[in-house]
Order: structure tokens, then sequence, then C-alpha cells
């Protein structure tokens, strides 16, 4: 039987796995979707129709689930997908998604969201991935696997942050951050190969020299985007991380940091 304390308010249409944990004064509203061995800290509140997956933890004064900061919602049916093991800390808030934005917010697997942290509505934040305390993610906006986004950063709608980018504190992202980047300035311009997280992914020497020689050639030589693309395109790299940069470029429509 879940361990409820006695002041927490639970709505008695809402499903809480056999091992669930909700703290004094925590709120959990009536589509909410709770997990095996999900902890809901003291005052805690998930409403919604959210669903949080085995592991995760939301702490104190974490709001979860709530209606989305847009002046066109009127209620409609949207959701809050939370994966496994993440860790969603103080003061922190998630909102559902939109009609309009596809229906859904999404957290993957194994992610640190750290205090005081807004995720705007129809977010889709991938797995691995640390967003530091104080920052601003507004609605629709993408971030890729093992990303690590540095405190009281603000990062603009729709905007991309690729996967294992490193974007540094009080950076401003209002371009697509390239995967495997190192992005920061007041409006965010990439700075290098964020080497360290590729080496902790276990990225083969290899592997990182291409990644490094397609950085140069793409963001570093003052070629022309598209003149850039073609080059690393002739130049036949074979490993799957450059071809997902080539494809992440390609595919940007607000434009990528350079």
């Amino acid at each position: 039987m879940p361990q409820v304390h006695p002041t927490a308010v639970i709505d008695p249409s809402a499903k809480l796995a056999d091992d669930v944990v909700v703290g004094a004064y925590a709120i959990v509203g009536p589509e909410v979707e709770l997990g095996p061995r999900v902890e809901l800290r003291p005052h805690a509140h998930v409403w919604g129709r959210t669903r949080i997956g085995e592991g995760s933890r939301i702490f104190s004064f974490a709001v979860v689930g709530e209606d989305p900061q847009d002046k066109d919602f009127s209620g409609e049916t949207t959701e809050l997908v939370i994966g496994c093991n993440n860790v969603i800390r103080e003061h922190s808030s998630i909102h559902v998604g939109t009609v309009k934005g596809g229906g859904a917010t999404r957290l993957g697997d194994d992610n640190l969201i750290m205090s005081g942290v807004h995720i705007g509505h129809d977010c889709q934040i991938g797995s691995h991935c640390i967003i530091a305390s104080q920052c601003a993610i507004a609605g629709h906006v993408e971030v890729g696997d093992y990303a690590v986004i540095g405190g009281l950063c603000g990062v603009h709608q729709f905007a991309r942050i690729g996967e294992s980018a490193m974007v540094g504190g009080l950076t401003g992202v209002t371009k697509d951050a390239p995967p495997f980047s190192i992005v920061a300035g007041e409006r965010a311009t990439t700075r290098g190969v964020n080497v360290i997280g590729l080496r902790r992914r276990g990225f083969s020497p290899e592997v990182r020299g291409q990644i490094k020689r397609a950085f140069h050639t793409l963001f570093f030589s003052k070629l022309r985007l598209e003149v850039a693309l073609s080059q690393v395109r002739e130049e036949g790299f074979d490993s799957d991380e450059v071809k997902r940069l080539v494809a992440f470029v390609e595919t940007s429509e607000r434009g990528v940091s350079r």
C-alpha cells in the first residue's frame, strides 16, 4: 500500500503504485499516475494528466502538471509524461502541453532538474540531462540526451539544444545549440566541442576526432553554412555522431549558434 502522510491530499481517482511515498501536505490531482517507488516530498504539487515513471522524486514546493502559461489554453485535455529516475528539485515548475504544440510535455529518464527551474508547455527533454538552478525554458523547446544547461539560463521558445551540448551559465539561447558543443554568452555562440562530455559518454578518440574536424568546418572556418555543410558531407565522415550533427544543422528552423 502507498505510504501517504495523513495531511496529504490525494484525489480518490489518482493511480498510485503500491510503494509510492507521499509526504506531508503534498497534493495529487485526479488524473495523476505515480509509478513504482515514486516519492513526493512534503508540499509537492502534482496535477493534470501527469504520468511519473518509476523511481522519480519530486521535492518540496515543486509544481508539476499544472496548466500551461499560454493565453490560448482553455482547458483542453493535454498531458505531462515524466520518465523513470528523474529528480525534480524544490520550486521547479513543469507544465502540461497544448493542443497546438502536440498535446504533451515530455521528460525522458535520469534527468536532474535543479531548484527553481521552469520547463514550459510542449517541451521535449531527453534523458540523462542536467538543468541547473533558475533556468527558464520556454515552450516547445527540445533538449537532447546528455545535455547540460548551466544556472540562470534562458532558452527561447522553439529553440533546440542538441545532445551532449553544454550551455554555460547566464546564457541566452535564442538559436539552436549544436550537439556536442559548448555554447555561452549573453546571446549564445558556439565556443568549441564539449570534449569532457564526449569522454564521459565513452566516445572513442576516433569519433571525438571526427566531431572536432566537422566542428572546425561548420563553425570556425568562416564558410557560409551551406558551403560548410557540403564540405563536411564530401569529407565522408563515417561516424553516426557526425551524421547526427549534420542532420541537426540541416533541420534547424531558428538558425544555429556559430
